[in-house]
């Protein structure tokens, strides 16, 4: 994205400034981050995994109000910018009842802000993810961490859920959810061997020795936009 582009874009906003409400960001690993993988959802390969912290790092975000709807194909996405101050580094574990962890609180014009870019990026030690934690199986029991030093864009369409969400009014709020599923990374037991989240997750086995692992999130598609598809690339 240009700099003449974001400051056009920033100029639009600017004009909506009367009619402006709220927009609220959070991130969330679902209960698979909060409440870890128990049976029946256990990893792939059987086992049981407790979460102590998961540390992500998000950057380069902005929400956007796209027409026509962007679909998540490409990496381009144009429109009104509104973009987040970052980066934003969280433990996904910390947080509330709904599994949600607020990044930023901002002002925003009216208007259904129907598409997010953001990046996972490496934080300030170095990795843009961190897995703390403890697996089980058969009576075995690991301590393990696990690090991506990874940066991966995004590029999402509208967020999916069981309600929309990001339709800010005038002196209103609204919110919209990053979400990264962890069961790509680790799979799902209660899930078909042949299904597509465990034909591409590496599960915990390479990890069941325990301690120190560095792992790669080329391929494992783990951001979301609610349920929503995001086109993901490095950086």
């Amino acid at each position: 994205m240009t700099r003449v582009f974001v400051l056009a874009t920033m100029a639009a906003l600017n004009s909506f400034s009367a009619h402006a409400g709220s927009l609220t960001l959070f991130a969330s690993g679902e209960d698979l981050a909060t409440e870890g993988f128990n049976a029946p959802k256990l990893t792939k390969d059987g086992w049981a995994l407790e979460f102590t912290s998961i540390f992500a790092t998000f950057d380069q975000i902005t929400a956007w109000q796209t027409d026509p709807p962007f679909m998540a194909e490409g990496p381009e996405i144009t429109g009104v910018a509104l973009p987040f101050d970052g980066p934003f580094t969280v433990d996904l574990v910390d947080a509330d009842d709904n599994d949600l962890v607020e990044l930023a609180t901002i002002t925003a014009p009216a208007g259904h802000f129907n598409a997010l870019s953001w990046a996972l990026v490496p934080g300030d030690e170095g990795f843009s993810l961190v897995f703390e934690g403890i697996a089980r199986k058969d009576g075995q029991e690991v301590e393990f961490t696990l690090r991506s030093a990874d940066a991966i864009a995004h590029a999402c369409g509208e967020y999916l859920g069981d309600e929309r969400k990001g339709f800010v009014t005038e002196g209103g709020e609204a919110d919209l959810e990053i979400t990264l599923h962890l069961d790509h990374l680790f799979g799902r037991a209660d899930k078909a061997d042949d299904d597509e989240v465990n034909l591409e997750a590496i599960g915990f086995a390479p990890f069941a020795t325990g301690g120190e692992f560095d792992f790669s999130l080329d391929g494992l598609h783990l951001g979301h936009f609610g349920e929503g598809h995001c086109h993901d690339s490095a950086l």
